[in-house]
């Protein structure tokens, strides 16, 4: 019951003035100079609550029974056959010459308002059940702070190109990026991750191989790996000379995966030839990378998944 801000007559106030017209015997003018309301409002509600009994006393919708103009069910079916065509409410008025305000409230009045995936196929999920046989692979772009706060903060500028000489003796900017790279496990979701001075692809490749190994020693050798933002078709690695530490060539899995992202060099499908000799440049103030026997940031000692529910492939 919604009541605007100079209502006479509450729910309650209703009920007492129509009692004492119905029960008590009052005159209707009387009542009504009782509720400081007209004789005709009093007699209105006194006439509702004799056939209706207390549910007469609710306020009614001020909304016309019939409307002459009101769009015919047939447009309204046409509407919806379009609008899952993924037609928008602009061109929906431009084809029916009808005005935008009745297309817009037709549709959030059948449900359709928000387009959305309105008209798409159902987003096809998917979870791998056997431990290692598929790896997501993503690199994390991450602004260095030097200092902390900033000159709007603390007020004093600061060098944005301040160097400092690295163990290889080449001067690095201490203001830049990190890229943390890290691996995920689609069955067990145990993750690897290293944080790394760039995300070339020999940096990537490399990265990749110590992920393979990580997951080797915890029981699951790996069988292929996804790419966030590759193509939607899982790569499979491939036993080779330069690869040692993959595991025997499978089949590719496809996998119902959109790009997200403009693909990059750590992006690129996964090589079965390894890494290059060249070797991985470590961001300066980025921690050590994860040696055997060392921990993640899932789990706290090489623990092996539960052969029951993540069996390991033979």
């Amino acid at each position: 019951m919604k009541l605007h801000a100079n209502a006479a007559l509450s729910l309650r106030q209703r009920e007492r003035m129509v009692r004492r017209v119905v029960e008590q015997g009052w005159s209707l003018t009387k009542a009504a100079a009782a509720a400081e309301v007209s004789e005709r409002t009093c007699s209105k509600w006194v006439a509702r609550y004799r056939a209706e009994g207390e549910p007469g006393l609710l306020d009614r919708s001020s909304a016309p029974v019939l409307v002459a103009n009101r769009t015919d069910e047939r447009t309204v079916a046409l509407l919806a056959a379009l609008r899952r065509l993924r037609f928008t409410a602009p061109e929906l008025a431009d084809l029916l010459d009808l005005p935008l305000s009745t297309i817009s409230g037709i549709l959030k009045r059948i449900g359709m308002g928000k387009l959305g995936r309105l008209g798409l196929e159902p987003a096809e999920r998917y979870e791998r059940i056997v431990a290692g046989e598929l790896i997501h692979v993503d690199v994390k772009k991450l602004g260095r702070i030097y200092g902390g706060a900033g000159k709007r903060i603390t007020g004093h500028k600061r060098n944005p190109y301040k160097t400092k000489v690295d163990r290889a003796g080449v001067n690095r900017k201490i203001i830049g990026w990190d890229y943390v790279h890290i691996a995920i496990d689609d069955a067990t979701r145990l993750a690897y991750a290293e944080v790394l001075g760039d995300e070339k692809a020999t940096t990537a490749i490399a990265f990749l191989r110590r992920a393979v190994a990580f997951f080797k020693r915890h029981g699951m050798p790996s069988r292929s790996c996804s790419p966030t933002t590759a193509r939607p078709t899982a790569r499979p690695f491939t036993r080779s000379p330069a690869a040692p530490s993959a595991s025997a060539t499978y089949a590719p899995v496809p996998v119902a995966r959109r790009p997200t992202a403009k693909p990059s060099a750590s992006s690129a499908p996964c090589s079965a030839a390894g890494p290059t000799a060249r070797s991985t440049t470590q961001a300066p103030t980025a921690p050590p990378p994860l040696t055997d026997g060392s921990g993640t940031t899932t789990i706290a000692d090489d623990t092996k998944p539960s052969a029951d529910r993540h069996p390991s492939p033979a």
